[in-house]
């Protein structure tokens, strides 16, 4: 179970905002690195996604150290980094919020129609697929461990 992320991005507040909107949560600070925000959904899993500013880097610790904090300050614009989230917000709030931000917005299936998936582009740079409760059913049913077992085994 993920229990939180962290991105990168040009407007933390701003981002984390609209996180906390789609989570039905609230932005806090980050304590421990200035100019970042935590969208906390306060929710049984503890889920929360840490918003830190375009260019910070986490490095591994030196010796007993633990991670480092480092900024680059030529990051690309673009990342793998992306998630998968249950929201309990419809598709048509996550469009109005999108259309609101000016971010794109999109409904996808995923492999041959497993399940469906909003692609919600954060300042058009990151990826989050959002799953209303009824795509959060699609998903969940998919990769629930028979389904899944059963359908590793028939594509092996």
């Amino acid at each position: 179970m993920i229990h939180h992320i962290s991105i990168a991005t040009h407007n933390p507040l701003r981002v984390a905002q609209v996180l906390a909107e789609l989570l039905n949560g609230e932005v806090v600070p980050f304590a421990s690195n200035p100019g970042s925000y935590v969208a906390l959904a306060f929710d049984a899993y503890g889920t929360l996604i840490e918003v830190h500013p375009r260019g910070l880097e986490l490095r591994p610790g030196i010796g007993e150290a633990a991670v480092q904090h480092q900024v680059n300050p030529h990051p690309s614009a673009y990342t793998a980094t992306h998630a998968a989230i249950s929201v309990l917000v419809s598709e048509t709030e996550i469009r109005s919020i999108a259309a609101r931000e000016g971010w794109r917005v999109e409904r996808y299936k995923r492999g041959d129609a497993f399940f469906e998936v909003i692609e919600l582009w954060i300042e058009n740079h990151l990826l989050l697929e959002l799953l209303p409760p009824e795509l959060s059913a699609q998903y969940l049913a998919f990769l629930e461990p028979r389904s899944l077992k059963e359908f590793l085994a028939a594509t092996s």
